[in-house]
């Protein structure tokens, strides 16, 4: 297990003022957990990962030339996106599926996973961040990358994107206005899922620091394959570019949570 790498930093121009992160850009396993007691085929499905993000992650810091970081093991070995406190941290079930290997658990197994796993990781954002923000003398603007399902418990979800975020709205409105104006692209404000979470990934490292960030969130069955990849990396590296050419998206202003008073544990980062 020590030898499993809990992250992939790929490199990148640090000046160029932008970090890309990738919460769950993997559906990978350290050999020694098997497959959690789960079928091979779970692990082609959206509870062990992100589908496409990898992918999509690789295009964007290769075309825009920006550093990007991304978690390589699956969510359902320990979600990064989750506070450490959050009872979400290890699934038990996910979407229907009983993962045997999380349940029952020993606090010894479960602070295992958060030392050689989860906080390498944020480690590892926390760094790249403030690499970038040393190189620049200026907020960074952090960008992170996530994917949704074509359809929840049967109901199909109209949206071809959608953006995440809590009361920080300094790069979420000009991302949704360039993402719409194609004309093509229907884009979810807060949509499929509300991203105000307290203690996930933007909330610790951009929310309580004051650096301006968006979630994007792009369905799966549209960058399922290369074919689709390449189409949304061509789309998305020009709108990304276009957001950090604006110096507003470079200043640090800390805007008030609205899942309540910042919890100062999660403000120790590297």
């Amino acid at each position: 297990m020590p030898d499993f790498p809990a992250y992939e930093t790929l490199s990148g121009n640090h000046d160029k003022g932008m970090v890309i992160v990738a919460d769950h850009a993997m559906n990978r396993l350290p050999p020694a957990y098997g497959r959690l007691g789960l079928p091979e085929s779970a692990f082609e499905r959206h509870i062990a990962y992100d589908i496409g993000i990898e992918g999509l992650t690789r295009a964007l810091s290769s075309r825009l030339g920006v550093p990007a970081v991304m978690s390589c093991f699956s969510r359902l070995l320990i979600d990064p996106n989750r506070g450490e406190d959050d009872p979400t941290l290890i699934m038990k079930i996910s979407d229907g599926a009983v993962i045997p290997g999380n349940h029952p658990i020993t606090e010894t197994e479960w602070n295992d996973r958060l030392v050689r796993y989860h906080r390498p990781y944020h480690d590892a954002v926390a760094r790249t961040i403030a690499s970038v923000a040393e190189k620049t003398g200026r907020a960074p603007l952090v960008l992170s990358l996530h994917s949704f399902t074509p359809a929840w418990k049967g109901v199909p979800r109209p949206w071809h994107a959608g953006i995440l975020w809590d009361s920080d709205d300094r790069a979420v409105r000009p991302l949704i206005r360039h993402l719409a104006a194609a004309g093509d692209i229907v884009v979810g404000d807060n949509e499929p899922y509300d991203g105000a979470l307290k203690g996930d990934t933007m909330y610790r490292h951009c929310m309580m620091k004051g650096i301006p960030h968006a979630l994007l969130e792009v369905r799966q069955d549209l960058i399922a394959d290369q074919k689709g990849i390449a189409a949304w990396a061509a789309r998305l590296a020009p709108i990304f570019s276009a957001l950090n050419d604006d110096p507003a998206l470079h200043e640090y202003r800390v805007f008030a949570s609205r899942t309540g008073a910042y919890d100062i544990s999660y403000g120790d980062q590297t």
